[in-house]
C-alpha cells in the first residue's frame, strides 16, 4: 500500500492531499493544531486579518472542488466582480471601475480553509490526525518517513511539507546529511491590525469591499464583507509604521489613509471585537530548485517554499498553482522536476511582489537597471489604471495571476500607459 504523509492541514496541505489522493492508496494529513470549526487557529496567525483569494487561485480550487464557489456563496460568503462591486486604490488613486471578468470570493480565511479541508477529507483514503507535531524525517539518501513528537514514526513513500513559513525541513535535511536550500529575503517590516464590525447595507454605498494599497509613505488597508454581515477591516503600514491596537488610536490611524473609505466604516460601524496586531518581517524564498541532489521522498510547497508579502494576496493562489505542478509530477514525483516547475510558478509572483517592494529606497535588496525601469513603468501603469479602462482591466488580471506580467508590456497597453501617465 502506497502512503503519502502531508505535514500541515492548512490550505496548501489540503490542496496537496487532494491531488495526491488519486495516486496513493492512503494520504495521511498530520496537523499540530485542532482544526475543528471555522475559528482562527494558532498555526495561522494571519487568519485574523484580511485574506485575498486571487482569481487564478479560485479557478484552480473550483477545478479541484467543483461547485466550491457556489457552495460557499450559499453558506453566506459574498461574491462580486472585482472592480464593479468593490473599490481598489493604487497610490491613492481609484482603479477605473470597469468590468474585468474576475470574481472576488469574500469568504474569511477560516471559512475557506475549512471548506477545502472538509472536501479533501471526504475523498477515499484521505485521513487527518490532529494535535501531532512532526519533529524530523527518517531515511538517508531517500526520505522514508516522518518522526512525530513522542517517538512515533510514520513510514511514507512520499512526505509533503506544507507547514508554512516556519518549516523545519532545512534542519531536518541537514540532520540526514543533505544540503540546505539557499534563501532569498526582502524585508519590509510590515505591521497590521484588524478588527471586525457590523455591516449595514448603506456602508460604502453598497459596495462589498475596498482595498487601499500600502507602501512606504502611504498607509493602507482594506475592508471586505464577510459571511454574517460583517466588515473585516485591516490597517497596515510598512517599514515600522505600524497601526496601533488601542481602539481610539486605531480609528485615528484609519483617518490618515489617502482616501476616506475605510475610515468611514471604522468611524460609523459597530465594532464586534478589539483590534488585533500582526507583524511580517519580509518575504522569504527557499531555493530548493538549486539543490544539487534534492532527496527523493520529500517535497516542500506553499509558504514552506516561498512566503510572500501578504499585501499582494498571492500566497493561497501560488499554493494552488503548486498543487497543479504536483499533480503533473505524479504518480512518482521526481523532486528535481517538481522544484524546477514550482520555481517557474513562484518566479512570476515573487518578481511582481518583490519588484514592487524594491521600488522604495527604504526596502533593502539588490536592484537591477531592468528592475528600476520596470518599477518606474509600473508606477505610471498605476496612474493609467485610474484613467483607462483597458489598462485597469489588464492590470487587475495580471495582479490576479490570470495573465502574465508581460501583458502590461503589450504595445497597445504601453501606448495607453504612456499617454495616460503623461496627463
Amino acid at each position: 500500500m502506497r502512503q503519502a504523509v502531508v505535514l500541515g492541514a492548512s490550505i496548501a496541505g489540503s490542496l496537496a492531499a487532494r491531488v495526491l489522493a488519486g495516486s496513493f492508496d492512503r494520504v495521511l494529513i498530520v496537523e499540530r493544531d485542532d482544526v475543528a470549526g471555522v475559528t482562527p487557529r494558532r498555526g495561522v496567525p494571519q487568519a485574523r486579518h484580511l485574506h485575498g483569494l486571487m482569481e487564478r487561485g479560485r479557478q484552480i480550487m473550483e477545478e479541484l472542488y467543483p461547485g466550491l464557489t457556489d457552495d460557499l456563496a450559499a453558506e453566506g460568503a459574498p461574491t462580486t466582480e472585482v472592480l464593479r462591486g468593490s473599490r481598489w486604490y493604487l497610490s491613492g488613486l481609484r482603479v477605473f471601475p470597469t468590468a474585468t471578468g474576475l470574481t472576488t470570493l469574500l469568504a474569511s480565511r477560516p471559512m475557506l480553509e475549512n471548506a477545502i479541508r472538509t472536501r479533501t477529507l471526504a475523498l477515499p483514503g484521505v485521513e487527518l490526525r490532529t494535535r501531532c507535531a512532526a519533529v524530523g524525517l527518517t531515511g538517508g539518501d531517500e526520505v522514508t518517513g516522518v518522526r512525530l513528537a513522542g517517538g512515533e514514526v510514520l513510514d511514507a513513500d512520499l512526505v509533503v511539507d506544507a507547514t508554512g513559513r516556519g518549516s523545519r525541513a532545512p534542519d531536518w535535511l541537514a540532520a540526514l546529511g543533505h544540503e540546505r536550500p539557499g534563501e532569498d529575503r526582502v524585508d519590509v517590516d510590515l505591521g497590521y491590525a484588524s478588527r471586525t464590525y457590523r455591516r449595514k447595507p448603506e456602508h460604502l454605498d453598497g459596495h462589498l469591499a475596498v482595498v487601499v494599497s500600502t507602501m512606504p509613505g502611504f498607509r493602507g488597508g482594506g475592508a471586505i464583507t464577510l459571511e454574517g454581515d460583517r466588515w473585516h477591516v485591516t490597517l497596515a503600514g510598512m517599514l515600522g509604521d505600524h497601526p496601533p491596537v488601542e481602539p481610539a488610536e486605531f480609528e485615528r490611524f484609519a483617518a490618515t489613509l489617502p482616501v476616506p473609505d475605510v475610515h468611514e466604516i471604522v468611524r460609523d460601524a459597530e465594532p464586534l471585537d478589539d483590534p488585533v496586531p500582526h507583524r511580517f518581517r519580509g518575504s522569504l524564498r527557499r531555493r530548493y530548485e538549486r539543490l544539487r541532489r534534492p532527496p527523493r521522498g520529500l517535497l516542500v510547497l506553499g509558504d514552506a517554499l516561498c512566503s510572500f508579502n501578504p499585501l499582494y494576496a498571492q500566497g493561497m493562489t501560488v499554493a494552488a498553482q503548486q498543487a497543479l505542478v504536483l499533480r503533473d509530477c505524479l504518480p512518482d514525483p521526481d523532486p528535481g522536476r517538481f522544484y524546477r516547475a514550482a520555481a517557474g510558478v513562484v518566479d512570476v509572483a515573487w518578481g511582481m511582489s518583490t519588484g514592487s517592494d524594491l521600488r522604495y529606497p527604504g526596502v533593502e535588496g539588490r536592484r537591477s537597471a531592468r528592475g528600476r525601469l520596470l518599477g518606474a513603468y509600473a508606477a505610471r501603469a498605476q496612474v493609467a489604471a485610474h484613467r483607462d479602462a483597458v489598462v485597469a482591466r489588464t492590470f487587475m488580471r495580471t495582479a490576479n495571476l490570470t495573465l502574465p506580467p508581460t501583458a502590461l508590456l503589450a504595445p497597445d497597453i504601453v501606448l495607453r500607459v504612456l499617454r495616460a501617465g503623461r496627463r
